[in-house]
């Protein structure tokens, strides 16, 4: 007679739905390896720079290079990946990932790595990364089906934040034991596993997203946003994003000055309250599931965008908590980034779902487009609005800001959204 598990075991081992799905499986395991590559690679290019002299101010435009060129891919690259099969587009980004990575280390061999290259290959790699994305929000519901886009949306979640709590650690370690430009390496190899793991998905393209009506880029821009702007669900998501990420903006180009010069603490306590952004992240993609079985669930994703916001205002508040803004500063990351993440799986997996997949890859690029815009936007204004008021009250303008994007999600169909995307 076989040996049988433990009731326990078998109650806790996955046994079915995109467990038992072999391409998604692939996707997955690609992403494992590209999601923590990526990591190093962010990690190592502003201490090569430093390595190489550069200045802070070039520091500064080599990290702006790194997001930048997304916003203009954003921009023009939604048509072309309607109009093209999706999986060459996910395997070519890798490939070129993966190359342009490469020639930093060849570079640093042959003692020609300079400024002007690493630029080129953080505007490329950005410009790259944005293509995946996009191709890669659109393949999904064709992968899956959209019945299990939310598992599906939440197991990558949920890879993609133990690699943010873990990856910038191991980066650190084989930057130490390494030097960056060989650690860079192990991004690139990430990118060319996932690259093999993608080319095996035999899963067939809809032939709807290889043959999307010819234009120009800007009718393709255009294409976009009034595919968003055209669907009562998607539409106060784009909104509310716009207003969320704008006043994110202020947390971006703030929280670290609040750590370090208002709160004083030391880079190693930066690090470990940040990596505990990414548990939080864990843990709100392993409740997105539950989440999206309530019987309402647009308002349980209304309310988790609510908390999320509302953990914001932990952070200025730790500005007058004394012994206790470590406290206030994990709570920011636990509760504010586990229900953002749970609420961000939901409302991709609603665009996914709702939105015909022959516009699905330009109103993806739209969301890109407005996320690329509105952050740095915000960002921008907190910046000159902090010297003149203070660190602390230009904080507390951006998280108070952020909750205005729940009422545009209150103000919508989406309070009575059920899980079959019926009303009542």
């Amino acid at each position: 007679m076989p040996p049988t598990l433990p009731v326990t075991m078998v109650r806790w081992w996955p046994q079915g739905g995109l467990w038992r799905h072999p391409d998604f499986l692939r996707l997955w395991g690609a992403q494992v390896g590209s999601a923590f590559g990526s990591r190093i690679t962010r990690t190592a290019l502003p201490i090569i720079a430093v390595l190489i002299h550069a200045t802070a101010a070039e520091v500064a435009v080599l990290a702006a290079l790194g997001v930048a060129p997304g916003v203009l891919v954003g921009l023009f690259a939604g048509g072309y990946v309607d109009r093209a099969r999706r999986l060459p587009l996910l395997v070519g980004a890798d490939l070129v990932r993966a190359l342009l990575i490469l020639t930093i280390p060849a570079a640093a061999y042959a003692g020609w790595l300079s400024m002007p290259q690493l630029y080129l290959v953080a505007a490329l790699v950005a410009a790259a990364t944005t293509l995946f994305q996009i191709a890669d929000s659109s393949f999904l519901p064709t992968l899956v089906g959209r019945e299990l886009l939310v598992e599906g949306n939440a197991r990558l979640g949920a890879t993609d934040s133990v690699a943010e709590t873990a990856g910038p650690g191991i980066a650190g370690i084989l930057i130490q034991l390494l030097t960056g430009p060989v650690a860079v390496i192990v991004d690139a190899l990430s990118y060319l596993w996932s690259a093999l793991l993608l080319s095996r998905i035999r899963t067939p393209e809809a032939r709807s997203a290889a043959t999307a009506r010819e234009g120009s880029m800007w009718d393709d821009a255009r294409a976009g946003f009034r595919a968003c702007l055209a669907d009562r669900l998607v539409r106060p998501l784009l909104l509310a994003d716009a207003v969320a990420m704008f006043f994110g903006g202020f947390f971006m180009a703030l929280y670290i000055v609040l750590y370090m010069e208002t709160l004083r603490l030391p880079p190693a306590a930066v690090g470990l309250v940040i990596s505990v952004g990414g548990v939080g992240a864990f843990a709100g993609a392993l409740l997105a599931g539950p989440l999206g079985r309530v019987r309402r669930t647009g308002a349980a994703m209304i309310a988790s965008l609510a908390l999320g916001q509302a953990a914001m205002l932990f952070l200025p508040l730790a500005a007058y908590a004394g012994r206790f803004a470590i406290v206030c500063l994990v709570a920011q990351q636990l509760v504010g980034d586990g229900f953002l993440a749970a609420y961000r799986i939901h409302a991709i997996s609603l665009r996914q779902r709702v939105l015909p997949d022959a516009t699905m890859g330009r109103a993806n690029a739209t969301f890109h487009v407005v996320i690329g815009i509105a952050l740095p936007a915000g960002a921008l204004v907190a910046g000159p609005l902090a010297g003149v008021i203070g660190v602390v009250p230009a904080l507390w303008i951006g998280t108070t800001g952020g909750l205005l994007a729940v009422p545009v999600l209150l103000a919508s169909p989406l309070p009575r959204l059920r899980p079959d995307l019926s009303h009542g």
